[in-house]
């Protein structure tokens, strides 16, 4: 496993957060910052000599309006290679609802086996592919080492649009893993409930590394056991990095992002974001991780999702399989429980569906 492939849900997680709280933190800021108004007595002024004073301006992100539908992308990036194609490692989609206070939060497998639609600016021209790969043909620019992440996510975002139905994706972040253990470090630790045992292939009880020996670790192992369990950095990102020796593999491993993320916003949003002076840690500590933001602006987007929470948001299971063809693997497909959720999610039917398939809800 490549050191880049570690959890990216733990910045999904805090992008959440600043999305839901930055705005507040912001507003409190500047609302915080300017001069005191007088105090008038209405007693000893007429009522008429009053003059009223012009209302406040509406805050950024007033105006947007749900449902929404956000992307968050875990990039395969090797920052020590120079222009190295990125490559969609995690794909996590939030469905906002109209309400602006609940959403849900699902996954699709990198590996999912997609039509990737044609893309003049990188010169692709389309075909069937691992929707991991839609990120790096889309970077490309012709004539030209260099790569475009911003490209790349936005082919990415037309193959999410024909895949899942979804016409617009209103907003998405892309990180990679920089600064991770240091951002769960500075929250204090997550507070999460582990669901199997998970023994890490990477790292020691102590945190040190395994011994790389032959192509695979030996030594000792981190375990984590089912229970509720404080994380601190390095035991968050290792535990949600595993996939190998788990029941079903990635797809445990996507599970445990999404619960992550839950545990993440939730230990964010409890410490207090409208605090502009905690704020400004949380963004210092997630540093270079977070390499990109499509759509509003982070300020707008956390002013309208001001009022969405952990508890608001339903993490979904989306069931899948490996297909291949001659004997040889080419990728993954959804389950018709899984494929029908999405299907339901594009036509607003998600609720009644989720409510007839209660096991695709995480538990």
């Amino acid at each position: 496993m490549r050191n880049s492939k570690i959890t990216w849900s733990i910045v999904a997680g805090v992008a959440l957060a600043l999305i839901a709280g930055v705005g507040v933190a912001i507003a409190v800021s500047r609302r915080s910052s300017g001069p005191a108004a007088p105090a008038v007595s209405s007693s000893a002024v007429p009522l008429a000599s009053i003059t009223p004073s012009a209302p406040p301006a509406p805050s950024p992100g007033a105006d947007i309006k749900g449902p929404l539908d956000l992307v968050l992308v875990g990039v395969d990036t090797r920052v020590s290679i120079p222009d190295w194609e990125p490559h969609a490692d995690t794909i996590m989609l939030m469905h906002v609802e109209a309400d602006l206070r609940s959403a849900y939060l699902y996954s699709l497998p990198r590996d999912l086996r997609v039509d990737i639609p044609a893309y003049r600016k990188s010169g692709f021209r389309g075909g069937k592919h691992k929707i991991t790969e839609a990120m790096s043909r889309g970077s490309r620019i012709p004539g030209s080492d260099k790569k475009s992440v911003e490209q790349g996510y936005e082919l990415l975002t037309k193959t999410l649009s024909a895949y899942t139905g979804i016409k617009t994706f209103h907003g998405g972040a892309i990180l990679n893993f920089r600064g991770l253990d240091k951002l769960v470090d500075q929250l204090g630790g997550i507070d999460m409930r582990i669901d199997q045992t998970v023994k890490s292939r990477h790292r020691k009880p102590d945190g040190s590394m395994r011994t790389l020996s032959g192509g695979d670790y030996i030594g000792p192992q981190a375990t984590y056991q089912p229970g509720n369990r404080r994380l601190v950095g390095w035991q968050a990102i290792d535990y949600a990095r595993q996939r190998y020796g788990l029941p079903n593999g990635d797809y445990d491993r996507q599970r445990h992002h999404r619960q992550m993320v839950e545990a993440i916003l939730g230990k964010a949003l409890s410490q207090g974001l409208s605090d502009p002076a905690k704020l400004g840690s949380v963004i210092n500590a997630l540093g270079d991780s977070l390499v990109y933001v499509g759509g509003r602006t982070p300020f707008e987007y956390a002013y309208a999702l001001r009022d969405l929470t952990a508890a608001g948001i339903t993490t979904v299971s989306l069931p899948g399989e490996g297909v291949g063809s001659g004997g040889g693997y080419l990728g993954e497909q959804l389950k018709t429980e899984g494929r029908g959720f999405i299907q339901a999610l594009a036509k607003g039917s998600h609720r009644r569906y989720l409510a007839g398939h209660p096991k695709l809800v995480d538990k």
